[in-house]
């Protein structure tokens, strides 16, 4: 039974394992494994920034950016409930000594004009200086739209502040623009890029690498990043093997994630119909609006026991937490979850009853 718990879980297709035999190495920390060093060509070009850099993980290069971007006492300006903020250890504070001003995110996923605007420090002692905001896109699936983007942009030049993207998903974002607008996936992510000064981009979720992430930004920033990563330990010798899959990944992958967008309305429109019909959980799911390959589903408390009892019983992997007195299931597609998985999985919550 297929596993929706995230799109970290994916395994390197057969074609990527054997990009990733074939990968000529060298030692990365000496800057000479030709096939890191091709990935991180190739990856800026593609996002239209002029150098990247390689690391084990996003929460790492979302922390070589912050650290890049801010000096010990500075501020970033970033959303209550994203990864930089909360689910990132406090690297950015413990690690970088750099103090984070949340603002609350909206229900689409943004943070008001209006917060992020308030939220910047004037210039004077008593206050740590503002020199950073961070945007999250996809934020919990959601895609922030170009429009505002460019005013957050806008509003952080005008103020003399750096932006920066978490862009783990950038190119889930990317396909729902390109769907929306008639447009290329890979032209709809450079656009994204073009108002950040810097961009992280995972490697090892949607696109199915096993490990990685990618900073981009100018050459004198990436110059940077190289010893700040070195400081947090993410150098590696021979990381073409991992290298070689996150390439293959930016030019396979991406024009697939379509793919998981379409599995997951499938999901959702499933559970949207069996609220409506299915005898035990009638009323009883609350299925909300969804735009890319993550969705969130509250179950009433009369059921959500024995309903996630049920899929674990059966083998449907989700991940379940409390939100107020409901139980949210958060639902991933990705590489790994066919339309067919999808069949059988709806089929299971069909099959769904109280027991005794």
């Amino acid at each position: 039974m297929p596993d929706f718990r995230s799109d970290t879980v994916t395994q390197p297709t057969p074609a990527m394992r054997e990009a990733m035999f074939k990968a000529p190495l060298g030692d990365d920390v000496f800057a000479d494994d030709p096939s890191v060093n091709a990935l991180q060509e190739h990856a800026a070009q593609l996002l239209g920034f002029e150098a990247a850099l390689f690391a084990p993980s996003g929460t790492q290069t979302n922390l070589i950016a912050l650290w890049g971007h801010c000096q010990r006492g500075d501020e970033a300006i970033v959303g209550q409930s994203w990864h930089t903020y909360r689910w990132e250890a406090g690297g950015m504070a413990v690690l970088g000594s750099i103090q984070p001003q949340p603002v609350e995110t909206q229900p689409d996923g943004t943070l008001r004009i209006a917060d992020i605007a308030a939220a910047i420090k004037p210039d004077d002692p008593h206050f740590a200086r503002t020199r950073l905001v961070v945007l999250e896109n996809t934020t919990g699936g959601q895609v922030l739209p170009p429009a505002y983007i460019a005013e957050v942009a806008q509003l952080a030049r005008s103020r003399g502040l750096a932006m920066h993207l978490d862009g783990a998903r950038l190119f889930n974002a990317a396909t729902a623009n390109a769907a929306r607008h008639g447009t290329d996936v890979y032209d709809e992510a450079r656009s994204l890029c073009s108002h950040f000064d810097s961009a992280s981009l995972c490697l090892s979720k949607g696109l199915g690498a096993p490990v990685g992430s990618l900073v981009l930004g100018s050459r004198d920033f990436i110059r940077q990043a190289r010893r700040t990563r070195k400081i947090l330990g993410g150098g590696m010798r021979q990381a073409g093997v991992l290298a070689a899959a996150g390439h293959y990944a930016l030019d396979h992958h991406v024009r697939r994630l379509a793919d998981d967008h379409a599995n997951l309305a499938r999901l959702a429109q499933g559970l949207s119909d069996l609220n409506q019909s299915h005898p035990v959980l009638q009323g009883k799911i609350t299925v909300h609006p969804w735009q890319t390959n993550i969705l969130f589903t509250d179950l009433h408390a009369d059921v959500a026991p024995a309903f996630t009892a049920w899929l674990a019983e059966h083998g449907v992997r989700v991940t379940s937490s409390l939100y107020g007195v409901a139980t949210r299931l958060r639902w991933v597609a990705h590489l790994d979850v066919s339309e067919a998985d999808v069949t059988a999985a709806l089929d299971c919550v069909k099959r769904f009853q109280l027991p005794g």
